[in-house]
């Protein structure tokens, strides 16, 4: 219970803390801003790159939580039979 417990508050801090984070750097930023208002789509690209290479850590994440969901699962069935 307190595992659980502890797991959601630093799961939540996580997430509120991340709330006021900028995605971009000033530089890439300044780049984007200015390519946007002269008709450029090089913003919607760096916006797709930093969506790109922020979904690969969370399949990581996601991958193994289920390899070890599964590791634990198996562990109960062999101890039970």
């Amino acid at each position: 219970m307190f595992k659980a417990l502890r797991f959601f508050s630093i799961l939540a801090l996580m997430f509120i803390t991340s709330l006021s984070a900028q995605a971009q750097c000033a530089m890439c930023k300044a780049v984007a801003s200015s390519s946007t208002e002269a008709g450029s789509t090089v913003a919607t690209g760096l916006n797709g790159g930093i969506i790109y290479l922020m979904a690969f850590p969370y399949l990581i994440m996601a991958v193994v939580g289920y390899a070890i969901y599964r590791h634990r699962k198996q562990q109960t069935e062999t101890k039970a039979d």
